[in-house]
Formats: structure tokens, C-alpha cells, sequence
């Protein structure tokens, strides 16, 4: 889980973070695996990350990512393209898209991904099973035609500036984790890569909120 989290926090290709753990901490990791190896039990037990999932608390927040994974001219070439075209901040991207649910400390509590080109009002199930338990803060990207859950709270453009926290997320993924745009040359060439990088990233998010928690 340590070097899941460093890879998180690294924000780079495979390669490029085995040769940094090789040549600065070789000595912290003595029986280090080669990297195939390395990056194949990361994905084996990628499900423990499900334990550093954040509790939820009487407020909460939910936002989605986009992540760029190719540029949209290419889009359609290759019969192994991973995700799909849609819209992420009023561009266009070839990629997926991420849906979190936050507590009100910004820590992390589910989470759910699809490929770009689905609405917000996809994510709405990670939203749901807080219901009678956490009230969550949505835009209207969100709403539903067909119902809205009875825990979802949608705000205008202005109100309840907490969902404000969502940014903060947001920035750590794209400044630290350099999740934005996932290079298909990075190692990342299938959605269990992704996965895999979102997952010990939203772990490494948990972590350093809880340390940010503690010391205020």
C-alpha cells in the first residue's frame, strides 16, 4: 500500500516511478519486485483501498472529474480505445469520468467512474446510500427528470459555498496526481490502470486530509 500511495503522489508514468524508487529508495524497499511484477500486485490487491474509504458525516458534498486519456482529433482509430468522447469543464475530452461523494472534512467517502460522455445524474446510486444518513450537495448537473434521491440537496450557482471543498479535491488530483490527462504512453493502457491510479490517489487524498484534520 506504501508504494501504491507514492505512485499516487508521484503523478507519473510506471516506468518512470520504478526508476525513481530504484535509484533514491532502493534501501527502504529491499525485496522490491520487479516492475511487471510490482504493477501486477498492485492490481491484485487494489481492493484494499476500499478500507481508507472516509466515514460519512451529516453534510457532504459530490463532484465529478474528467480525465483526458487521448485527444478528441484521434478519437475512434484504435478498436482498443479506452472511454469515450463528452464534455469536462466546457471542453471536449476522449476519457472517463470520475463521481465522488465527500464528508464535510473533504475526505473521500465512495466513488464511482464511467466513461465521458454520461451525464452527472449517472452517480447518483453513490449518493443515494448515504440516504437518511448524510445530506449531499450537489449542482444541477445532477437532477434527474426521473427523481432525485431524498438526501440530495441541489445549489445554485453561489449557494452554500462549502461545495467550495470540492476544489480543493480537485486540485490536488490535477497538481499532484497529474490525473487530468493520463497519457496512454504512461503504462495506463487499460481501465484497470486507471482504476488502479484513481484508487490509491483518492487513498493518498484520505490521508493527507486526516493529517490536515489532526493538526487544525
Amino acid at each position: 500500500m506504501t508504494l501504491g500511495f507514492l505512485f499516487a503522489l508521484k503523478g507519473v508514468s510506471e516506468r518512470a516511478f520504478y526508476r525513481w524508487i530504484v535509484q533514491d529508495y532502493s534501501d527502504l524497499f529491499p525485496t522490491l519486485p520487479d516492475r511487471t511484477r510490482l504493477f501486477r500486485l498492485f492490481k491484485v490487491h487494489q481492493d484494499w483501498t476500499k478500507r481508507f474509504m472516509a466515514e460519512p458525516t451529516v453534510l457532504g458534498i459530490a463532484g465529478t472529474y474528467g480525465i483526458e486519456l487521448i485527444h478528441p482529433i484521434p478519437e475512434g482509430r484504435s478498436e482498443q480505445q479506452i472511454g469515450k468522447k463528452g464534455q469536462s469543464k466546457h471542453r471536449w475530452i476522449v476519457g472517463g469520468k470520475l463521481g465522488f461523494v465527500l464528508n464535510q472534512f473533504g475526505l473521500v467517502a465512495d466513488w464511482d467512474c464511467d466513461t465521458a460522455n454520461v451525464s452527472d445524474r449517472t452517480f447518483q446510486p453513490p449518493i443515494e446510500q448515504f440516504n437518511e444518513i448524510m445530506i449531499v450537495l450537489v449542482d444541477h448537473g445532477f437532477h434527474a427528470q426521473a427523481g432525485d434521491p431524498p438526501n440530495m440537496k441541489i445549489c445554485d450557482r453561489g449557494m452554500w459555498n462549502t461545495r467550495m471543498l470540492i476544489e480543493t479535491v480537485l486540485s490536488l488530483l490535477t497538481l499532484v496526481s497529474h490525473f487530468k490527462k493520463v497519457s496512454i504512453a504512461s503504462g495506463h493502457t487499460s481501465e484497470h490502470g486507471s482504476l488502479l491510479r484513481w484508487r490509491c490517489s483518492t487513498c493518498s487524498c484520505n490521508g493527507m486530509g486526516c493529517s490536515r484534520i489532526k493538526t487544525n
